[in-house]
């Protein structure tokens, strides 16, 4: 006996609408924890590759669930070579050249890497939270609803993300 509803993500149009809503949003929170735009966008292939594979056993409803999931798991996979890459990334930023003076220049390149230090002294949670509400301009509901956490708990990690850059930036001066 058949049924009318659709029980999986199966379907080529359903599986097709689904990755065009998502995938961008995906990569993008990716590429926070990660800091690696490339590995961003392996992760987000290998998430939807994986959520192909089990779609018959993968409800529509909880097909969001399923791909951050599976993100969240390659990104505790690979959370130590993520470190290497950010700190490796911000020691060997060069020069750049400029009308500016060499006082400014430094000033400049001095603020930018304790900015960078400051970010990356971060909790993974506040990191990701703080950079998706600031720099994707998601609203508090949707962080949440992508993290599957709930309004408050964002709003906490962006305060105390907020709170611990104001003081690391207070100290450089």
């Amino acid at each position: 006996m058949k049924n009318n509803s659709i029980s999986n993500i199966c379907e080529e149009l359903l599986f097709s609408n689904f990755f065009k809503t998502h995938v961008k949003t995906l990569k993008n929170y990716l590429y926070y924890k990660f800091g690696d735009e490339e590995r961003a966008e392996d992760v987000t292939q290998e998430a939807f590759i994986k959520l192909w594979e089990n779609c018959a056993n993968v409800p529509p409803e909880k097909a969001k669930s399923f791909i951050y999931t599976v993100a969240n798991n390659a990104s505790l996979n690979h959370i130590a070579h993520q470190k290497v890459v950010l700190e490796y990334a911000k020691k060997h930023n060069g020069p750049t050249s400029s009308s500016e003076s060499p006082e400014f220049i430094m000033e400049e390149d001095q603020f930018k890497i304790k900015l960078q230090k400051a970010i990356a002294s971060l909790s993974e949670a506040q990191r990701t939270a703080f950079l998706m509400h600031r720099i994707d301009g998601k609203k508090y509901y949707e962080i949440a609803e992508i993290l599957d956490i709930s309004v408050k708990a964002v709003e906490k990690r962006i305060h105390g993300a907020l709170l611990q850059l104001r003081k690391e930036i207070e100290n450089f001066r």
